[in-house]
């Protein structure tokens, strides 16, 4: 274990991501002196960088675990955890995800390929002024919270991403191999907290498709089409 690693094991920033103003707090000195401790904690392992300015350390030096979502939350500050990662979270799909995939309040997409936490990825969408959080919670990963959207959210995020025209459950029940039953207990209160989140036309088209389909008891009858 590296001296870096030695000197916040112990501490509290141990079980964290954080970075250069926090790491400077914690083991003080000179930027010079700072630079060759976490080079040496860089070389030897125990120290991980996931972007600049941004690190923490390997599991050996960790007394718990750090998971994802929280990470998410320190490489994009403001950005909640969407899209098919919270829809898996959730229980909602099947299948296994291996990219943490967050809508960020910035315009721009980004991405992070990290040596022991995987890969995140971030997206923009086009979200009305004072409606990003809408249908957002925050939930605790040990001692961290992230963001994570609710099923519906993460599905409607999913059906903006991909400007996704209605056409009846199969996309969700047979592309996304959500279980019907998930879909027809939303609840119309929280489809109509959800009305006026988005900007785009397509993305109140396909809600409002989702709506009449869950009223009916999941018939798969397609919408008409719009444009966006």
């Amino acid at each position: 274990m590296s001296a870096l690693a030695s000197a916040l094991s112990d501490g509290k920033l141990a079980g964290r991501v954080f970075d250069e103003r926090q790491l400077g707090e914690a083991v003080g000195g000179g930027a010079a002196r700072r630079y060759a401790l976490v080079n040496r904690a860089l070389k030897d392992g125990s120290l991980v960088r996931l972007k600049r300015g941004t690190y923490l350390l390997a599991q050996p030096s960790r007394a718990e675990a750090i998971h994802p979502f929280a990470v998410a939350q320190t490489l994009v500050p403001g950005s909640y955890v969407s899209f098919e990662t919270a829809l898996a979270h959730h229980g909602w799909i099947p299948e296994a995800v291996y990219t943490t995939a967050s809508v960020t309040p910035g315009r721009k997409s980004l991405e992070f390929d990290t040596p022991v936490m995987g890969r995140f990825t971030f997206h923009p969408l086009a979200i009305h002024d004072y409606q990003f959080l809408v249908g957002v919670e925050r939930q605790r990963f040990g001692a961290l919270t992230a963001f994570v959207a609710s099923p519906l959210r993460a599905l409607l995020d999913l059906a903006a991403l991909r400007k996704q025209r209605w056409t009846g459950l199969d996309w969700l029940t047979h592309g996304l191999r959500i279980d019907e039953h998930h879909l027809v207990s939303l609840k119309r209160k929280a489809l109509a907290k959800m009305k006026p989140v988005y900007k785009h036309k397509l993305a109140g088209d396909f809600l409002r498709a989702l709506e009449l389909a869950v009223q009916a008891g999941g018939s798969p009858s397609p919408a008409g089409r719009s444009d966006d």
